[in-house]
């Protein structure tokens, strides 16, 4: 019988590439993992999709693809042990250790977990749960990390355009009626003045190496739209979501501009050098399509501007440039 020579895998991603060109991103997106959120008392086990990519050097092929969730289920597991449950540092226990188990430069990771919060509705004063995105996202290289933590929330917008035009024609119709111009302009102070409302998704990301509540970014960016919303709502609590949001009509760029604000207040220890992201999508009523604004930058850059000092173009630091530091 003929002696068989076992063959030696080869190690196909440490080859040359046919063309040597750096990629980039290369790497996996959408796996589902169940993740530990929270501290102590308030530990929550809920789902998460994690995307993580690193950078590919001209002459490497490819990544191992099939480690990564190997990876994930390590560094979960060592996050779990440090007891360090927020979502910014897992995704930060994850980028480092992709990083030194791939050989990378710099690897990236994107953590989205949906998380229930707990609330109370505005009059009757009953518990409800709400649903909500937590966001943490890191790069890592072998010398140094930076983190984002961020929030996604759902709300209602109306619509500050169309409420002007409703607000003039009433006016118009009560003066017809035979009303003075001093009634009319009561009666239009008092009731709330029709308009189309818009389900809006406020998004808002901070960089930065301090600790940043989530739950307050999800009440920043609940109060930049008109009104909050919630699952469970008695009449008088729906009369007062309705009457709240067209007393607040907001664009999307007012919703933007508001919750970067807000966030500044907030949180005045942040430094220059940090990053923050705040971004609206509002889904029409009214139209077939949606409207969305965004604004990014260092904390640095919307100060300037907030204090009258930012003169010709604006800079807007991009999230991932601020990530790579």
């Amino acid at each position: 019988m003929a002696e068989t020579t076992r063959q030696v895998p080869v190690d196909l991603q440490a080859s040359a590439p046919e063309v040597p060109i750096g990629l980039s991103r290369a790497g996996v997106t959408g796996v589902q993992k169940a993740v530990r959120i929270g501290r102590g008392a308030q530990e929550k086990l809920i789902a998460a999709t994690i995307d993580c990519t690193v950078d590919l050097d001209p002459l490497q092929k490819g990544v191992h693809m099939s480690r990564f969730p190997e990876l994930f289920e390590e560094a979960i597991e060592g996050v779990v042990a440090d007891d360090a449950f927020l979502i910014e540092d897992l995704a930060e226990h994850v980028a480092t250790r992709i990083v030194e188990r791939q050989h990378a430069v710099v690897a990236e990771v994107q953590i989205r977990a949906r998380y229930p919060y707990q609330r109370t509705t505005p009059v009757s004063g009953l518990s409800t749960q709400e649903m909500v995105t937590l966001i943490g996202i890191a790069a890592a290289s072998r010398t140094s990390v930076r983190r984002i933590v961020g929030v996604e929330a759902i709300g209602i917008n109306a619509c500050p355009c169309a409420q002007g035009l409703v607000r003039d024609k009433a006016s118009e119709r009560l003066l017809e009626a035979g009303f003075g111009e001093h009634d009319v302009e009561r009666i239009l102070q008092l009731v709330p003045i029709a308009t189309h409302n818009q389900r809006g998704q406020g998004t808002l990301l901070v960089g930065t190496s301090r600790s940043v509540n989530a739950e307050r970014l999800v009440e920043l960016v609940e109060a930049s739209m008109s009104s909050p919303i919630y699952e469970l709502l008695k009449r008088p609590d729906e009369l007062f979501v309705v009457e709240h949001a067209h007393l607040q009509p907001r664009f999307v760029e007012d919703s933007v501009r508001v919750a970067l604000k807000s966030l500044l207040d907030d949180l005045p220890d942040l430094d220059d050098a940090d990053f923050v992201l705040s971004r609206q999508l509002n889904f029409e009523t009214i139209h077939a399509h949606e409207v969305v604004a965004e604004r990014y930058g260092t904390v640095g850059e919307l100060r300037a501007e907030l204090a009258g000092g930012a003169h010709g173009p604006l800079r807007h630091s991009e999230l991932r440039d601020w990530l790579r530091g």
